[in-house]
């Protein structure tokens, strides 16, 4: 179900006063609570995602809230559609300060000879190739003036698991790709970071588990994360909008290809 952030709503800060933002997925999970943190801080958002109508109600209720934000689907996987993202963020806003790339999918929990070539390639287009789009198509944009890119990525890439071996691996070479933005793009002041969260209640998790036949096996494995977990919980969508916030603000300027662990001691 489609759940729009309401922590927050009464906050109002200035850290990212006259930044013009991007947010892949931003209709969902991580990506709205970026996105609504971001426009309570003063960017002027984009919110981003596949599913364009639940983008629109994110971005309505942000504007009823006296904030400025925008919807515009985007398939992250394909070039034409993260051009046109770029294309629409500037012809909104007038520019473009910093891009999180937050759209990502899920694997199954199954045996890695299980796993067909279709979802690999899924896999591997949306947690990976979708960088590469952003290198592509708001790079040459962001060159003119500096900014940041930044992308959740997971702890799955600095501790994998069984049976997600796919999963770990698009994520662990998009913190590679982060690392190797990083110094290439520093010259040109972009800033390049990413964000490795634990397991949340997102739908990102649902879709994960739903090779697990029941709702009560599936319950089961939600609190074995959490036990696994040194801070005792699952991680919140509002870790991860924080967390963002930071990397994307002025307080960040001297972090570049940094991969902050957002997961209460899980990688430890």
């Amino acid at each position: 179900m489609h759940e729009i952030p309401t922590s927050g709503a009464l906050a109002r800060g200035t850290r990212l006063a006259d930044k013009i933002a991007v947010v892949t997925g931003g209709a969902s999970g991580f990506g709205a609570a970026i996105a609504a943190r971001f426009a309570r801080e003063g960017a002027r958002v984009v919110v981003a995602d596949l599913a364009g109508p639940h983008a629109e109600a994110l971005a309505d209720q942000l504007r009823r809230e006296g904030l400025q934000a925008m919807a515009c689907p985007v398939d992250v996987a394909d070039g034409a559609s993260m051009q046109h993202l770029v294309e629409f963020t500037t012809q909104a806003f007038g520019g473009l300060d910093v891009f999180v790339n937050n759209a990502g999918v899920a694997q199954r929990y199954v045996p890695c000879h299980s796993v067909g070539e279709a979802e690999y390639d899924r896999l591997f287009d949306v947690n990976m190739k979708s960088l590469y789009w952003c290198a592509v198509k708001a790079v040459p944009l962001m060159a003119t003036r500096g900014g940041v890119i930044l992308s959740t990525t997971s702890v799955a890439a600095i501790r994998p698991r069984p049976d997600i071996a796919w999963y770990c691996a698009s994520k662990g070479a998009a913190v590679v790709a982060t690392k190797a933005l990083a110094l290439e793009l520093a010259p040109k002041r972009i800033r390049v970071n990413c964000l490795a969260p634990v397991a949340a209640a997102t739908p990102l998790l649902a879709a994960a588990l739903s090779s697990y036949g029941d709702e009560r096996e599936q319950s089961r494995m939600r609190e074995g994360f959490a036990a696994n977990i040194p801070l005792g919980r699952l991680c919140d969508v509002e870790d991860m909008a924080s967390a963002a916030l930071f990397l994307a603000s002025d307080e960040a300027a001297f972090l570049t290809g940094v991969c902050l662990e957002v997961d209460g001691g899980r990688s430890i």
